[in-house]
């Protein structure tokens, strides 16, 4: 895994491109609190269940103040199938270049199977209304995610 970021570190700025080809840029969302979360890529099962699991909680997250962002080294034509398909109400980052994945430490060996490679891996940041990270979730539970961020899982 590459280098996590840390408890009231300030969280790395990055421009990125959503599934409607909108630049996003971590900054616009000053004030309010972020959750940024990595993962491997669009429509696999536990990816699948992640997303899910946080669209069927997004009103209870938006309530508590928080804006959702999904990064993964996917496309953006990849992004807006998996966000049509699945009717996904928050904004999926395209990074092919795998930039802010590497900025965030979320990068790293993978084993499956017995085979060992390189690959996003499953990390969600909570990022405060001044830009710091207020805590890293590295142990992802993908069908019970959004209970784990607000703290009831």
């Amino acid at each position: 895994m590459g280098e996590l970021l840390s408890i009231g570190e300030k969280a790395p700025d990055f421009t990125g491109v959503d599934q409607q080809g909108q630049p996003i840029r971590l900054s616009d969302f000053r004030g309010k609190k972020v959750i940024l979360y990595f993962y491997p890529k669009d429509d696999t099962p536990g990816c699948t269940k992640e997303a899910c699991n946080l669209r069927d909680h997004y009103q209870r997250l938006q309530a508590a103040g928080y804006v959702v962002l999904g990064v993964s080294a996917d496309d953006v034509a990849s992004h807006r199938r998996f966000a049509e398909k699945y009717n996904l109400p928050f904004s999926l980052i395209a990074d092919p270049e795998k930039q802010i994945i590497k900025a965030y430490g979320a990068w790293g060996i993978k084993r499956m199977y017995g085979k060992e490679y390189e690959g996003t891996q499953r990390i969600t940041y909570i990022i405060d209304e001044e830009g710091r990270v207020q805590n890293v979730i590295t142990k992802v539970k993908p069908e019970l995610h959004a209970e784990q961020i607000l703290g009831e899982a």
